[in-house]
C-alpha cells in the first residue's frame, strides 16, 4: 500500500495550483478551462450585410446578404461586442438522431463596444471611424460537466480567499479544491462525478440561523443615452431582454428586476413579441418592473412637476402594461437624490427606496445602507443601498463577502440586496451568475443567498425597521457637481420646455372651461412630456452624454417649443372667441398672483413698444392701445445717469444701481432704507475665470481645487454706454473680453415697480478646462445660504467646518439662492442655471464650462442667459423673492387674437396666502385624447411615440375635470382660500397620480375652497366643471 501524501500544505502554492488549474491562460492544453469545449467546427458559411438603420427581424432577413469570412472588417462606429459574457449561443441541449444537422442563426452585430466606442478611453468621444473584427466563428460541444466543475472551483477559490489565511472555513475551501485537483483527470470525464461530490460535501455544509440574508436579483441598469444614442438603446434593452427571458424559462426560481418605462415602451413598439413574453413573466412573478418613473431621470435638476410626470407617466404605463403599479423607487445611478422626493414617492404610493450612488462620494463615507429617509416636508421612506456598492454584481464570494463586510448597519438589520448582471450598457445576467448564487445559497462561512424579489428583501427589511436610524434631508453626492453647468444648451432647453407646457397646459385648461368647442390636447401633450422627461434622463440633462445624445436632447427641445407655441395660440384662440373687443394682443399671466410689469408690445411692421401692463393671477387683460401706453405711471420712472467718469446709475425708487466704467457692480441700495446690498471696497458682477481640470470625469467632475486657480475677468473702461434711456425702463451695456478666444456682453436693466436688477447676457465661448462664474459679495453675514429646490427650498452652510460642510464647495439651486441675515438679504436669480454656491458673503453663480469629453464640442458657441440680483428688507419670504424669481421664468405672454380680444380683464383663479404657489393647472388623467395631432418624425428619428389613450368626450365629467396642484413655499403652518371663477361643479383631494381622496368633496363656498398646508407639502385637487352650456 502506497504511502498517504504529507498533509502539510503552503497557502500560496496550493492557491495557485488550483487557479492554474481553471486558468483560460495557463495550461489550457492539460488544466480543466481547456476542455470546457469539445470537438468544434468552422461554420459552413458566414454571409452579411451593412446598414446605417436599425432594422426589425423582419426586414433583415430580407436583404441581400454577401459571403463574408472570419477575419472579415465592419464598421464604421453605430454601425457584437466580447464583453459581458456574451460571445457563445446554445443551439441546443444535446442533438438527437432525427434532429435537423442544418440551421441558418441571424446575429445582430451592433458596431460599438458594451459601452459606446471612445477614442482612446472609455469616456472619450466616440471615434466615427472606428472598426470591429469577426474574430472567431465556429460550432462546438460543450462540456456541462466542465463548466460545474469549474463554477465549484472558482466559488471554493473565492471562498479560500477572501476569509483569509485567519479562517478555519477558509482552509477547508482551499483544502477541498485541492483535493478536487488531485482527483480530477481532465482528459477522463469519468473521475469528474468523484471531484463533484467533494463540492458538494463542501457546499452542503449549512450556516447557522444568524446568518446575513443576501436578497440576489437579476438586474440590467441600461442607460437610456450615454456614450451612444438613444436609438442604441432600444437594441440594448431587446438584446439584454431576450437574454433574461431565456434565464427565466431555465431558471424559475429566477428573478429581474426591471426599471424605466421608457425603455418598455420602446421594447413594445419594435419588438411586441418579446414585450408578451415580460409579460406572461410578469404575471408569473419572475419579470419585476421597479421604480415607477418614465426613465431613471437626474435627481436635481428637474423641477417639482417634472419629478410628479416621472412617476405619473410611469406608474400609469406600468400599471397598463403589467396590471400593477411599483411599489419601490429604483434610481440606482443618478447623481444626487433631492430633498423633496420622500413626499413625491409617497404621494406616488410608493415607501421603499433604492440606490447605491452615494457610496461614490468622494470626501464622506454616508453613515447607513438601511435607512429611513425624510424629505423637506417630514416625510419618510424606507431607504436601501446595497452593502456592495454596485448594480453589477457577477456572483463572486468576493462580492458576497463585501456585501456583508461593508454594510453599516449590522446589528440593525441581517438582510441586504445583491443587484447582479451586466449593466449601464446592458448584458445582464447570465446563467454562470445564477450559478454561482444557486451554489451559494446556504453554506457555512457565508451568508445566505436567496434568488429574490424587491417585494421580499423590502419586506424582510420593513419586519426589522424598530432599531433603523433616520436621514433627514437631501442626499448630496459628493462627486459630479460640474454636471449641474454641463451642456448649458441643454439646461435651457429643460428650464424653457417646463415653462412652455406649464403655460400650455394652464391655457388649454382656461379655454376648456370657457369654451364648450375647445378640445384639449391631451395627447399631444403627453407626447410632448413624454420627450421632455426622456431628456431628463441622468447621464442626458445633466450634459454627461456624446454630442449625439446632445444633439438629439436639443432637437426635442425645438420640437416641444415648436409645437408648444401652435398649442398657445390654439388655447388663445378659444379664448378671444365670441368676445366683443378690438383686434390684438391678448396679453396673458400664467402665474397665481397679480403681476404689474414692462412689457414689449409687438406693433406692426415688426416694431416693439415698451408698456407697463398689470395683468390679474392666472389669467388675461388686453393689451394697451398704443395712445394709451404711458400712463401716469403709478411708481416712479426710472432714471438713467452717466456720471463724468463713465459709471452708471440706474435708479427706480425701489433699487438704485451703480456700474463701475467696466460693467461691475459698485452700488446696490434698498432706496426706501439706504441700504446698501454690495459688500464695503467689493464689486459685484464680478466674472470670474477658473482652471478646470478634474481627475477623469471630465464633463461630470468639478474638483474642489479649481478654487484655487480663480482668476478675476477684468474688463476695459469705456466700454459701459447707457441703452434704454429710462421712463418704464433704463439700461446701461457694456462688452467684456473673457480671454483671447472669448466675449460677453451684457445689458443692465431695470424696470418700473421692479424689486430687482436683471442682467441680459450673451456669451461667446470657446474654451478648454475652464469656469466661468459671476460672483456677487454681499454686505451680510450668515453661517447658512438658502437655495430653491423642487416645491421649496432648503440651507446649506456658507462655510467650510466640517468634511461635509466643505464637500458641498459646489451645490445645485434652481430658481433663485439667497443670503440674509436679520432684516435684510440679498437673492440672486436666474432663468436656465443650475451650478452656484455661497462661500462666506460671496454669492457665484455657475454659467459655463468646457470639458472635452465625452462630448468635445460641449458649450461651445453661443449662449443667452439672464440673472438678475434682488436686495431685500425682511426675510426673503416677506419680501417676494419666490414670486420675483417666477416672474423672471415666466415671463407675460403677449399671444395674438385672431378676432376680438376681450375687453376686459379676467382672473381663473388666485390664493389668498403669499406662502402657497398653485403650479400646475392641467386637465386631468383620462379627462381627454381628442384634439391637436400627435408627434411624429421630426429630424431626431425618435423612436415611435405609444398610442394616446382612447378619446374621450370632452362633455363627459372626466373630460371636465381639471387637475390643480398646490404647493406650501415658505416652510410654514397655513390655511390659504383658493378662489376660482371657473363653474366648478365638484373638488375634491387626491394623490400626485391623480386618485380621488376617499373623504370626498370638499365644502365649495362662494367659488372658494379653504385648504390647510404644512410646510412644504404637495396637495393636488380635482375640479370637476359644470357642463358647458349648450
Amino acid at each position: 500500500m502506497a504511502a498517504a501524501a504529507p498533509a502539510l500544505k503552503h497557502w500560496r502554492t496550493t492557491l495557485e495550483r488550483v487557479e492554474k488549474f481553471v486558468s483560460p491562460l495557463y495550461f489550457t492544453d492539460c488544466n480543466l478551462r481547456g476542455r470546457l469545449f469539445g470537438d468544434s467546427c468552422p461554420v459552413a458559411e458566414l454571409s452579411s450585410f451593412l446598414t446605417p438603420e436599425r432594422l426589425p427581424y423582419e426586414e433583415a432577413v430580407q436583404q441581400d446578404f454577401r459571403p463574408a469570412q472570419v477575419g472579415d472588417s465592419f464598421g464604421p462606429t453605430w454601425g457584437l461586442t466580447k464583453e459581458g459574457e456574451k460571445t457563445s449561443y446554445i443551439l441546443t441541449d444535446k442533438l438527437g438522431e432525427k434532429d435537423p444537422r442544418s440551421l441558418t442563426l441571424y446575429v445582430e452585430v451592433a458596431c460599438n463596444g458594451l459601452l459606446g466606442a471612445g477614442k482612446g478611453s472609455m469616456i472619450a468621444a466616440p471615434d466615427p471611424e472606428k472598426m470591429f473584427q469577426v474574430s472567431r466563428a465556429e460550432l462546438a460541444v460543450f462540456h456541462r460537466d466542465v463548466y460545474k466543475l469549474l463554477v465549484d472551483l472558482e466559488l471554493l477559490l473565492g471562498i479560500a480567499k477572501g476569509l483569509g489565511e485567519d479562517n478555519q472555513r477558509s482552509f477547508q475551501a482551499l483544502y477541498t479544491a485541492n483535493q478536487m485537483v488531485n482527483v480530477c483527470d481532465p482528459a477522463q470525464p469519468e473521475t469528474f462525478p468523484v471531484a463533484q461530490a467533494l463540492a458538494s460535501k463542501f457546499f452542503g455544509q449549512r450556516g447557522g440561523e444568524s446568518q446575513h440574508t443576501i436578497h440576489a436579483m437579476g438586474h440590467c441598469h441600461i442607460d437610456t443615452a450615454w456614450l451612444w444614442p438613444f436609438k442604441e438603446t432600444v437594441r440594448k434593452c431587446a438584446r439584454s431582454w431576450v437574454t433574461v427571458v431565456q434565464l427565466m424559462e431555465r431558471n424559475p426560481e429566477f428573478i429581474f428586476a426591471c426599471s424605466q418605462a421608457q425603455q418598455l415602451e420602446w421594447v413594445r413598439s419594435y419588438y411586441p413579441g418579446l414585450h408578451a413574453r415580460l409579460q406572461e413573466f410578469a404575471c408569473r412573478g419572475q419579470f419585476v418592473p421597479v421604480g415607477g418613473t418614465w426613465v431613471e431621470m437626474d435627481g436635481n435638476l428637474p423641477s417639482g412637476e417634472s419629478m410628479v410626470r416621472q412617476f405619473l407617466q410611469g406608474q400609469n404605463f406600468f400599471r397598463q402594461e403589467f396590471g400593477k403599479m411599483c411599489s419601490e423607487f429604483w434610481l440606482p445611478d443618478t447623481f444626487g437624490y433631492s430633498v423633496q422626493l420622500p413626499q413625491i414617492m409617497r404621494s406616488c404610493g410608493i415607501k421603499r427606496f433604492l440606490t447605491q450612488k452615494l457610496s461614490w462620494n468622494l470626501v464622506n463615507s454616508f453613515p447607513h445602507h438601511t435607512f429611513f429617509w425624510e424629505g423637506l416636508d417630514g416625510s419618510q421612506v424606507l431607504a436601501h443601498f446595497p452593502p456592495g456598492d454596485s448594480y453589477g454584481m457577477q456572483g463572486s464570494v468576493e462580492e458576497v463577502l463585501k456585501t456583508v463586510a461593508k454594510n453599516r448597519d449590522k446589528g440593525r438589520t441581517n438582510h441586504s440586496a445583491f443587484l447582479f448582471g451586466f449593466g449601464d450598457g446592458g448584458g445582464g445576467p447570465t446563467q454562470t451568475m445564477v450559478d454561482r448564487l444557486k451554489r451559494l445559497c446556504n453554506t457555512d462561512g457565508l451568508p445566505r443567498v436567496q434568488l429574490s424579489s424587491p417585494e421580499r428583501l423590502f419586506s424582510a427589511l420593513e419586519g426589522h425597521s424598530e432599531q433603523l436610524c433616520t436621514w433627514v434631508g437631501e442626499l448630496f453626492l459628493e462627486l459630479h457637481n460640474g454636471t449641474y453647468t454641463t451642456h448649458a444648451q441643454i439646461k435651457k432647453g429643460n428650464r424653457e420646455c417646463e415653462r412652455i407646457l406649464h403655460d400650455v397646459e394652464l391655457l388649454s385648461s382656461l379655454a376648456l372651461a370657457r369654451s364648450a368647442q375647445f378640445l384639449y390636447p391631451a395627447a399631444l401633450l403627453q407626447d410632448l412630456w413624454r420627450l421632455l422627461l426622456l431628456t431628463q434622463f441622468h447621464d442626458v440633462v445633466t450634459g454627461s452624454c456624446i454630442q449625439l445624445v446632445a444633439e438629439e436632447a436639443i432637437c426635442h427641445y425645438e420640437d416641444i417649443r415648436s409645437h408648444g407655441n401652435t398649442l398657445l395660440s390654439a388655447a388663445a384662440a378659444a379664448l378671444c372667441a365670441g368676445e366683443p373687443g378690438p383686434e390684438g394682443l391678448l396679453i396673458v399671466n400664467t402665474l397665481p398672483w397679480k403681476r404689474t410689469e414692462v412689457l414689449a408690445l409687438p406693433r406692426s411692421g415688426g416694431a416693439h413698444s415698451l408698456a407697463l401692463v398689470t395683468v390679474p393671477s392666472m389669467g388675461f387683460a388686453p393689451a394697451p392701445t398704443p395712445t394709451s401706453l404711458q400712463p401716469l405711471l403709478p411708481q416712479q420712472p426710472v432714471f438713467v445717469v452717466q456720471e463724468t467718469d463713465s459709471s452708471v446709475t440706474l435708479d427706480n425708487g425701489i433699487i438704485r444701481v451703480r456700474l463701475d466704467p467696466t460693467g461691475r457692480l459698485t452700488s446696490l441700495v434698498l432706496v426706501a432704507s439706504g441700504r446698501e446690498a454690495i459688500a464695503e471696497g467689493a464689486m459685484g458682477n464680478q466674472f470670474v475665470l477658473f482652471d478646470d481640470v478634474p481627475l477623469y470625469w471630465d464633463a461630470w467632475d468639478v474638483m474642489d481645487y479649481h478654487l484655487e486657480t480663480r482668476k478675476p475677468v477684468l474688463g476695459q473702461a469705456g466700454t459701459l454706454a447707457v441703452g434704454t434711456e429710462g421712463g418704464v425702463r433704463g439700461s446701461a451695456w457694456f462688452l467684456l473680453q473673457i480671454s483671447p478666444n472669448s466675449r460677453l456682453s451684457q445689458e443692465v436693466v431695470l424696470d418700473v415697480g421692479c424689486p430687482y436688477v436683471r442682467f441680459h447676457t450673451e456669451v461667446h465661448w470657446h474654451e478648454a478646462h475652464k469656469f466661468l462664474k459671476v460672483e456677487f459679495p454681499a454686505r451680510v453675514r450668515s453661517p447658512q445660504a438658502t437655495y430653491e429646490v423642487q416645491f421649496g427650498h432648503l440651507q446649506r452652510p456658507t462655510h467650510y467646518n466640517t468634511s461635509w460642510d466643505w464637500a458641498r464647495f459646489e451645490v445645485w439651486a434652481h430658481r433663485w439662492m439667497d443670503l440674509s441675515e436679520h432684516g435684510f438679504g440679498l437673492a440672486l436669480l436666474n432663468d436656465c442655471k443650475y451650478g452656484a454656491s455661497v462661500q462666506g458673503n460671496v454669492l457665484s453663480l455657475s454659467l459655463l464650462r468646457a470639458p472635452k469629453s465625452p462630448d468635445a464640442t460641449v458649450d461651445m458657441g453661443r449662449h443667452e442667459f439672464t440673472y438678475a440680483l434682488m436686495p431685500h428688507k425682511g426675510s426673503f419670504q416677506d419680501a417676494g423673492v419666490i414670486p420675483a424669481a417666477y416672474s423672471l421664468n415666466f415671463p407675460l405672454l403677449a399671444l395674438p387674437a385672431p378676432g376680438p380680444a376681450p375687453a376686459a380683464a379676467w382672473s381663473a383663479f388666485s390664493v389668498s396666502s403669499p406662502a402657497v404657489v398653485l403650479e400646475t393647472v392641467k386637465q386631468a388623467r383620462g379627462g381627454g385624447g381628442a384634439g391637436q395631432g400627435r408627434v411624429r418624425g421630426g429630424a431626431c428619428h425618435r423612436p415611435r411615440p405609444p398610442p394616446h389613450f382612447p378619446p374621450q368626450a370632452e362633455t363627459s365629467p372626466q373630460g371636465r375635470t381639471l387637475l390643480l396642484r398646490l404647493y406650501e413655499a415658505h416652510g410654514s403652518h397655513t390655511d390659504c382660500w383658493l378662489h376660482t371663477s371657473l363653474p366648478v361643479q365638484e373638488a375634491v383631494l387626491c394623490d400626485l397620480l391623480e386618485r380621488r381622496d376617499p373623504t370626498g368633496p370638499l365644502l365649495l363656498r362662494d367659488n372658494r375652497l379653504k385648504l390647510t398646508f404644512t410646510p412644504f407639502q404637495v396637495q393636488s385637487l380635482l375640479l370637476v366643471l359644470q357642463p358647458p352650456p349648450n
